[in-house]
């Protein structure tokens, strides 16, 4: 239908708006969360993947929602990777078991994690709610 569905890397920006998250927030993230590592353009630029996006949203609902400190929502996530049988410093074995990047809004004890599918639907959706919201801002 559109670029945008086809679309699988976003800059800096793009996930600035997206999660509603500062642009300096989301580097020093990435500092603090090993599991947050966008890749980097040739010219060094930031580039998220989908997986990057829902880990900063989890991150965010640890910190804001949760009142994690950033120690505890770290260990949050090695105690997740562990019990997952996944290495928390191995991102392909994150990746993979897509647990790690489990629904933002409820524990995995709770409910099953959203499937790739409902992953892709949902930041699609709120990629075109910040877009109408845009507009609307603008008259």
């Amino acid at each position: 239908m559109d670029d945008r569905e086809e679309k699988s890397l976003f800059r800096i920006g793009e996930v600035s708006r997206l999660t509603a998250t500062k642009a300096f927030v989301l580097r020093y993230w990435e500092t603090e969360f090993p599991m947050l590592e966008p890749v980097k353009s040739p010219s060094g630029h930031r580039l998220y993947r989908r997986e990057d996006i829902e880990t900063v949203f989890e991150i965010k609902r640890l910190l804001y929602e949760e009142g994690f400190t950033i120690a505890g929502a770290r260990k949050h996530f090695e105690e997740r990777g562990q019990e997952l049988g996944t290495d928390s410093g191995s991102r392909a074995a994150a990746d993979n078991s897509g647990a790690v990047r489990s629904a933002a809004h409820a524990p995995a004890s709770r409910r099953e994690p959203p499937t790739r599918q409902q992953r892709k639907f949902l930041l699609d959706l709120h990629e075109e709610l910040l877009a109408v919201l845009t507009l609307l801002e603008r008259e």
